[in-house]
């Protein structure tokens, strides 16, 4: 299996070498030359298979280049911290299913992706007998699973920046107790697509990138987007078990990552098994106004209360668009060096029609969202984290006849002051929070600098 950039600029590279690489060396981002499908035959043979069984299943299809039982090892390894024995439960919750990718050691669902891939690296950095700064922004909760997924681990330090203040008293706490000397919390004075883009630009210097061997955790690296494409295939065995001839999922999603995995599994399994995608945002709603009328145009991020949601621009967006203009990196490249200009991309009437087929889209204001927390709760007694409930707002308005699944992203311990105004019940606060309370802080504040971004890395690289 040889991977290739969405911008055409780099001959196929191994798996190995596509994880190391993160962002492709032409600024693009990194795609398998093709997506195997599933014969039902296969589907039938893993539906007894627990998670991490299914987990190697479906990676080794895309690895080629790492031995069967090492790529078991490093999966079996990778969910073993996970707390729910199922690792990925679902649940009914009234008249959806909630599939919930919280019970690893952040609480949020990119444990599932992050666990796997800071154990990757290590096994790669020692098998090649290097080492590694790996470099991410978040917007909340990418930054602790990626921390907890790379602390204490050989050959690699870990540089993460945040908005400054704009994440949740949780998640940053989560993030700045790590004491940990290969950890560096760098808070930005400004947003999270400003984090995003110091990120890429940084990247984007190739001899910096090359001198201080830069490695990426956030969703550009393929290897996180095929850990998540998992938990898609195992939410339509788990129902399909049930005599459900196809299924739906809902994403809360701002940087269109965890959407684009359900993308990725609907092209693998067999035909309709995935009927489509309710694609839910916040305020922020470049993605809402995309599907729902072709309008991809920047505006000013609006701090909300779902603030991992709280973007603008969608980086994994741009693996879509490949598929959408059937696979032509020239129109990819083009039209991003237009966006870079102009801040807006234009979609033909029949682009927007190939996109209905794949979403449906809302966008679902603060209010709402309280509202669906304390509703749900009312009805079933179940408590959701704010944005999951943006995700089963939008899905429940939306649904079709078939199944809804909705993705819970997060716990809702991580929004408690959300969770009580919604319901009036504090959530409870698992061992693992309760263990951060009172610790010592560490944490760097920088301005919205790339150049003082550098500077800092310079001064710690391993």
């Amino acid at each position: 299996m040889g991977y290739i950039s969405t911008r055409g600029g780099i001959e196929p590279v191994s798996f190995s070498d596509a994880v190391m690489m993160g962002l492709a060396t032409d600024g693009g981002l990194i795609l398998p030359q093709e997506i195997p499908k599933i014969e039902p035959s296969t589907l039938n043979r893993w539906r007894g298979l627990s998670y991490p069984e299914l987990a190697f299943e479906v990676m080794r299809l895309f690895v080629d280049d790492i031995p069967h039982d090492h790529l078991r090892a490093l999966v079996e390894r990778s969910y073993s911290t996970f707390q729910h024995p199922k690792v990925v439960p679902l649940v009914k919750v009234g008249d959806v299913w909630v599939m919930e990718l919280f019970h690893g050691p952040t609480l949020a669902f990119k444990d599932i992706a992050l666990q796997f891939l800071g154990n990757l690296f290590e096994y790669l950095l020692d098998r090649r007998d290097t080492t590694m700064n790996i470099l991410g922004a978040t917007s909340g909760d990418t930054g602790s699973a990626a921390i907890y997924g790379v602390k204490g681990k050989k050959r690699m330090s870990i540089f993460i920046l945040h908005p400054h203040r704009r994440v949740s008293p949780v998640q940053e706490m989560q993030m700045t107790t790590v004491e940990d000397p290969n950890v560096f919390n760098l808070a930005i004075e400004g947003t999270f697509d400003h984090c995003q883009e110091i990120v890429k630009t940084i990247f984007n210097d190739l001899e910096f990138k090359e001198r201080f061997s830069l490695g990426a955790v956030n969703s550009i690296n393929w290897a996180r987007v095929l850990a998540q494409v998992v938990y898609y295939i195992w939410g339509y065995l788990r129902l399909s078990d049930d005599g459900a001839e196809a299924v739906e999922f809902t994403v809360p999603t701002g940087n269109f990552g965890n959407i684009f995995a359900g993308v990725v599994a609907k092209r693998m399994l067999p035909e309709g098994a995935i009927n489509r995608f309710v694609l839910a945002t916040n305020e922020n709603d470049i993605l809402y106004r995309f599907i729902s009328r072709g309008d991809y145009s920047l505006g000013k991020v609006v701090p909300t209360i779902s603030p991992s949601m709280d973007i603008q621009i969608a980086s994994n967006f741009e693996r879509y668009l490949y598929y959408l203009w059937n696979q032509d990196p020239k129109k990819v490249r083009e039209a991003f060096e237009g966006f870079k200009a102009t801040g807006k991309m234009s979609f033909s009437q029949e682009e927007l029609k190939r996109v209905a087929e794949d979403f449906a889209s809302m966008a679902v204001s603060q209010e709402e969202t309280i509202e669906t927390i304390g509703s749900i709760y009312r009805k079933t007694g179940y408590i959701v984290d704010l944005h999951t409930a943006v995700g089963i707002k939008a899905g429940v308005d939306l649904r079709s006849s078939f199944p809804m699944i909705c993705l819970a992203t997060a716990h809702p311990c991580k929004f408690p002051e959300a969770v009580v105004k919604a319901t009036g019940v504090e959530p409870q606060r698992p061992p693992a929070i309760k263990s951060l309370e009172g610790k010592k802080r560490r944490v760097t504040v920088l301005p919205y600098d790339v150049e003082k971004v550098k500077e800092f890395i310079s001064a710690h690289a391993t």
